[in-house]
């Protein structure tokens, strides 16, 4: 049963059944204080994101109600000792279609520019798209407080995912060993950096992904400095030093691709937010490496179309399937 649109963003949000995530929509965020809080599900898709918020609410609400859909990945312990790592979860949103388990599953990534993460738009309606098309679903939130060298701490927080779902892969009838990374925007960044081989899956001793979706994504801080994109007060946060010296490291994507799996690039040509050309040169970079790239640019529209209902990128999720499973083919 569908959720009725009429209801609020807060109204949904403070279900019983899935209030233990209610702040995780937009973690970093006080919704309550926001002007989202009051709009109905129907107003947020007309008035501000589109996309696929209730199909995303269904599918949560499913989860939910199983039983089995959410999960910390760290310790109390571990939380004690850095409460940073509070609030680092996986949500489970595994698909209908049995031969799932014969597939990879999905890491999803949700973006929010190093600051917040938007399950909402980012993360619950691009997996149930997923979960449509026959593929498990992990939505990934991890660390965007901490003062310094989050990038780092945020790739063990992916190494602390993938280490997870491998420990229960049995009960998540996934194959431990195969699985695929889609990120938007700084999600994007993250998939892409867990992908360099002195930052990613090779320094964790972890499997190489079987392929990978950045939506939307920043590769390049060279192109930030070059278009004065980026506040300088947030480079020890990100990387521990200055932007400049970053862009000099293995934190610049393009230059430092040689471990990437095939990857499947979406985004609209008037993203004025990370411009075209952060893919554009990462999907030069693969193609010099002859590593396979697909790289699509959708004729309008900007950043943050997330699961693509309602714009030019309507159906993005199913061509990256696609052409993952034609290249599995060959």
């Amino acid at each position: 049963m569908s959720i009725n649109e009429k209801k609020t963003l807060g109204e949904l949000l403070s279900d019983p059944r899935i209030r233990p995530i209610a702040s995780d929509a937009i973690t970093g965020m006080d919704l309550k204080r926001e002007g989202l809080w009051d709009k109905s599900i129907e107003q947020l898709r007309e008035e501000q994101f589109g996309g696929g918020l209730t199909h995303g609410f269904d599918r949560l609400f499913a989860a939910a109600d199983s039983g089995e859909w959410y999960y910390s990945l760290y310790s109390r312990e571990d939380v004690e000792k850095d409460p940073t790592k509070a609030g680092v979860s996986l949500v489970w949103f595994p698909s209908k279609d049995p031969a799932a388990s014969t597939r990879p599953y999905i890491l999803l990534v949700p973006g929010g520019g190093f600051v917040n993460v938007w399950n909402l738009t980012e993360g619950w309606p691009v997996a149930a798209q997923f979960n449509d098309l026959g593929y498990h679903v992990f939505i990934l939130t991890y660390r965007v407080i901490g003062e310094e060298r989050l990038l780092d701490k945020n790739m063990e927080d992916f190494a602390q995912a993938i280490r997870f779902i491998r420990e229960h892969a049995e009960k998540f009838c996934v194959n431990r060993d195969s699985y695929i990374t889609c990120g938007f925007s700084a999600g994007g960044y993250l998939i892409c950096l867990w992908n360099v081989l002195e930052k990613g899956y090779a320094a964790f001793g972890l499997p190489k992904p079987q392929a990978s979706f950045p939506v939307y994504p920043v590769t390049s801080w060279k192109l930030c400095i070059r278009d004065n994109a980026f506040r300088p007060e947030r480079s020890m946060r990100l990387y521990g030093c200055d932007i400049q010296t970053a862009s000099t490291m293995c934190y610049e994507i393009p230059e430092h691709a040689e471990g990437f799996p095939p990857s499947a690039l979406f985004l609209a040509a008037e993203d004025t937010l990370v411009p075209p050309e952060h893919s554009r040169i990462l999907e030069k970079a693969l193609e010099t490496l002859q590593i396979p790239c697909r790289l699509e640019i959708g004729p309008t529209g900007g950043h943050g179309f997330a699961d693509g209902s309602f714009s030019c990128m309507k159906g993005w999720t199913k061509r990256a399937i696609e052409w993952y499973e034609g290249l599995e083919k060959k």
